[in-house]
């Protein structure tokens, strides 16, 4: 195997393009070195709706099948089935296969152990990629199977467990999977609520002809801000390829950046869970620690990244942990993140609170003004974080490490990261009630970052 080979593994997964990074031979020793890793026999696995995800989850399933591994197949799915129906099931592990938002020569795989804890760069990838390497993928064994298995219904029904009907308005709602994998999942929740769907490039499509399934990017927003104007929507909802993060937009068309969705829902998690624990990331922090604490709750920081948030969630015992990406974590859900939990209880707070959205989070975003994450193409990030970590440290209220640098003055702070993937810095700026100085002290600190 070449080094090219390796390049798809990464700090939580393994994605890269196809061929060049991923093929199906490489997949095939993936499945082998994971069963004989994890000592597994039982094992999961599911697809993405990608053009080369059936024939990377048949390698894979070969592989796991000659490790003597019963499968279970779910078919095409979202990331969180698999977390599902991993501890659903009570089988020793599953594999998605996905690449989520990448582009569309890409392809990848996410792992989990028994109790869907995550295999990362931290803990497991590491000796997956050795094995790999060297071929020490464990013997070929007799016992192994392959099944279709349906939890459809056992995850429809847990999903609906996290509201009170009683408490959801027959609203409308603009739904944009992307053509990723989100739309029958939908179809399946749609009869047992009581909102009508504004259907958008709802049916799966692996070639994508509305463009990668990625709201983050500000471009592939328009769709879903006019589907919400011009159907009257009370809310737009779009989700990324494999449906593990869910973004927002209120009545007005407004993206909501995903910062101010983790303090609604820590708010909402202790109205139902007083005094709960809640984990945060360090990129944004000053509003939702604000409304925890408000709230009777308790902010614990942790690491950006599943891998990390999720071992934070389940060292604290947390009810409830958010990142400023989309990405939401729920105790009940295994410590796992979700892009179907967050809109059902969103949406359970509109029906309770009976004002608009835009006015459900107006006070938030203008005591907090954000800049939103900008990224910067730097060769060097190391020196370029270490060099703004010198100008602005000596005057700082607190200098924080958590992850990357996290630097707070009275009235704004900034959080400056590496990418875990690419030779990229990511820059959060955050101001009390100043939208002004936030703009500014960004414009201040992208000049150093060019």
């Amino acid at each position: 195997m070449t080094d090219q080979k390796l390049a798809c593994f990464k700090a939580y997964d393994v994605r890269g393009r196809v061929p060049d990074d991923l093929d199906e031979e490489l997949t095939y020793k993936i499945g082998r070195a994971y069963a004989d890793q994890l000592q597994a026999r039982t094992v999961v696995v599911g697809r993405d709706v990608r053009l080369s995800s059936e024939r990377f989850c048949d390698a894979l399933t070969r592989g796991l099948v000659d490790a003597g591994v019963k499968v279970s197949d779910i078919g095409l799915c979202g990331t969180e089935l698999i977390y599902f129906a991993t501890s659903h099931l009570s089988v020793d592990g599953g594999i998605m296969v996905t690449a989520s938002h990448n582009p569309m020569d890409y392809n990848g795989l996410k792992f989990v152990a028994r109790d869907s804890i995550p295999l990362s760069g931290e803990d497991g990838l590491p000796e997956l990629e050795r094995r790999c390497v060297t071929g020490d993928i464990g013997q070929k064994r007799g016992g192994g199977s392959l099944e279709r298995v349906d939890v459809s219904e056992a995850y429809t029904d847990h999903l609906l467990g996290y509201v009170r009907p009683e408490a959801l308005r027959p609203i409308k709602v603009v739904t944009d999977p992307g053509n990723g994998c989100a739309g029958p999942w939908l179809d399946l929740l749609a009869p047992r609520l009581p909102f009508e769907l504004v259907r958008i490039c709802h049916e799966p499509d692996g070639s994508f002809p509305n463009g990668i399934p990625n709201p983050m990017l500000e471009e592939n927003r328009a769709r879903t801000t006019a589907a919400v104007l011009d159907s009257g929507a009370a809310v737009g909802l779009a989700w990324d390829g494999d449906f593990d993060r869910c973004f927002f937009f209120d009545e007005r068309g407004r993206f909501v950046e995903g910062y101010y969705l983790v303090g609604l829902l820590a708010e909402a998690t202790l109205r139902k869970h007083p005094g709960a624990k809640i984990i945060h990331d360090p990129r944004l922090t000053w509003n939702t620690r604000e409304m925890v604490t408000a709230a009777g709750g308790r902010p614990i920081q942790s690491r950006c990244g599943h891998a990390f948030i999720k071992s934070a969630m389940r060292r604290e015992d947390a009810w409830y942990g958010g990142e400023m990406s989309a990405h939401h974590y729920f105790q009940r859900f295994f410590y796992c993140d979700s892009g179907m939990i967050p809109w059902l209880l969103v949406l359970e707070l509109l029906g309770e609170d009976g004002r608009p959205f835009s006015e459900l989070l107006s006070e938030r975003m203008a005591a907090f003004p954000v800049s939103g994450e900008i990224n910067r193409r730097i060769q060097d990030a190391d020196a370029c974080i270490a060099a703004v970590e010198e100008r602005y440290a000596p005057e700082a209220l607190e200098v924080d490490h958590t992850d990357g640098i996290s630097v707070s003055f009275e009235r704004w702070r900034f959080n400056l990261r590496k990418s875990n993937t690419e030779p990229l810095v990511r820059l959060n700026v955050e101001a009390r009630g100043d939208e002004a100085l936030m703009r500014e002290k960004t414009e201040e600190l992208l000049s150093m970052l060019s």
